[in-house]
């Protein structure tokens, strides 16, 4: 079974240009803050998937996290992390970070660059709450590596295609597909940047590209 969401139907979350959040747009694919929606709480262990956009020398200041595995990809521009844990760096596009947030933890995100700055983030729930925070940053992965999350019986998959190309959907339980940019084709649907697809009992579903695109697929192992 798939259920499709579509971009315009995502919640929007900040202000671009006035308050407390100036500088920020937030568009929740998932039940997120102020927007309530009760039967949209979670895909197994998925629990928000924000498209945020940050003006140069907008962020989020301090604040806190725990027993959430918090997974970011920066679609463009440069995002500045500092958190509690004695971590900082820049995550560019194409990179991969993972802050676990285990028992609590604090951190600080920016966009310390002088070009816009948008990252897709995607919250997941462990399977075992508590332990140290941890933290983890892979730059530049490969299409042919996927970065397994076993905290939350996840495995991201970051599939970068040109037109006219295939590629197999994994077997799954669960299967959570974000497309970045671009369009394809998945089970029949065409989806666009910001639209996404969550998948049941997945088996010999493929992801064609009809013009150059990225997709974000996670492989979830229970929903």
């Amino acid at each position: 079974m798939m259920d499709v969401r579509r971009s315009g139907d995502r919640f929007r979350g900040g202000d671009p240009a006035t308050g407390d959040s100036a500088g920020i747009e937030t568009l929740h694919a998932f039940s997120f803050g102020r927007f309530y929606e009760p039967d949209n709480l979670r895909f197994g262990p998925i629990l928000a998937c924000n498209e945020e956009r940050l003006a140069p020398g907008a962020g989020f200041d301090e604040h806190p996290h725990s027993h959430t595995e918090i997974v970011t990809w920066v679609v463009e521009g440069e995002l500045t992390h500092r958190d509690s844990a004695a971590h900082a760096t820049t995550v560019r596009a194409g990179d991969v970070q993972h802050l676990s947030s285990a028992g609590g933890v604090r951190h600080v995100e920016r966009n310390d660059g002088v070009g816009p700055l948008t990252f897709i983030q995607t919250w997941l729930a462990p399977l075992e709450p508590g332990g140290e925070p941890a933290y983890t940053h892979v730059a530049g992965i490969a299409d042919s590596t996927p970065y397994a999350l076993p905290e939350a019986g996840a495995m991201l998959h970051v599939r970068r295609q040109s037109a006219g190309e295939r590629t197999a959907v994994p077997d799954a339980v669960g299967v959570y597909a974000h497309v970045v940019r671009g369009r394809v084709l998945l089970g029949g649907e065409e989806l666009g940047p910001g639209d996404s697809a969550r998948i049941t009992g997945s088996s010999g579903l493929e992801l064609e590209a009809l013009e150059q695109a990225e997709t974000l697929v996670w492989e979830l192992a229970a929903v």
